[in-house]
């Protein structure tokens, strides 16, 4: 089958997805990994080509993989019974709210399924966020030497990657961070073809620059 030429990722209209898809697949895994996307070992060149599509889109929106300045504390239960987080898994708004929210099936409970293979998710609901990641085999991680004062730096999922530039942190730290930057969690149950997708980001509605 020839290979679809064009921009093919819902809501990435600033992003030439066949600059991309001229790429080699190991070209595509580094810039992925520069714009914050996560688990690329496992993604063929199309899923790459599609989450880079998106994550790049996202900073174009002014959204953030690593979040904004605290912004008031959170409680919730014991990393095995982590509940529904402080919004009870609402999209979070802000002045910074990316464009591409708007397009993202809200997800506010582990019951919800998506309404089709391919669809953008978005969630702030702790235990979905626990449930995608651990059956992925993905790990809460924090990126070292971007701590603010005592509180974590960017977060991440490690996916398995042995990425030596990681550390791994509980679940309760990793949502109490997420928490108080008042993040939103974007994700993808599958690709629009089914397989399984790693893809996700973290997005600030309050992003503060400098």
């Amino acid at each position: 089958m020839a290979e679809e030429k064009g921009n093919q990722t819902p809501n990435t209209p600033d992003v030439s997805e066949t600059e991309l898809r001229a790429k080699k697949v190991d070209e595509l895994r580094d810039e992925a990994k520069e714009v914050g996307v996560s688990g690329t070992s496992g993604m063929k060149k199309e899923e790459l080509v599609q989450a880079v599509a998106q994550a790049e889109q996202a900073q174009s929106d002014g959204s953030s993989q690593g979040g904004s300045a605290d912004r008031g504390g959170s409680s919730h239960d014991e990393d095995g019974d982590l509940g529904a987080g402080p919004d009870g898994g609402k999209v979070r708004t802000g002045p910074d709210t990316s464009k591409s929210l708007k397009y993202s099936q809200e997800v506010t409970s582990t019951d919800e399924e998506p309404e089709r293979e391919g669809r953008s998710l978005v969630t702030s609901h702790h235990e979905v966020i626990k449930e995608w990641a651990e059956a992925r085999n993905a790990t809460p991680a924090t990126v070292p030497g971007t701590e603010h004062d005592d509180h974590l730096g960017v977060l991440r999922l490690d996916f398995g990657d042995d990425n030596d530039d990681l550390r791994h942190v509980s679940w309760e730290e990793w949502f109490d961070t997420f928490d108080k930057r008042r993040l939103n969690f974007i994700y993808q149950e599958q690709r629009s073809d089914g397989a399984e997708s790693n893809f996700f980001r973290l997005e600030s509605p309050d992003r503060e620059d400098g």
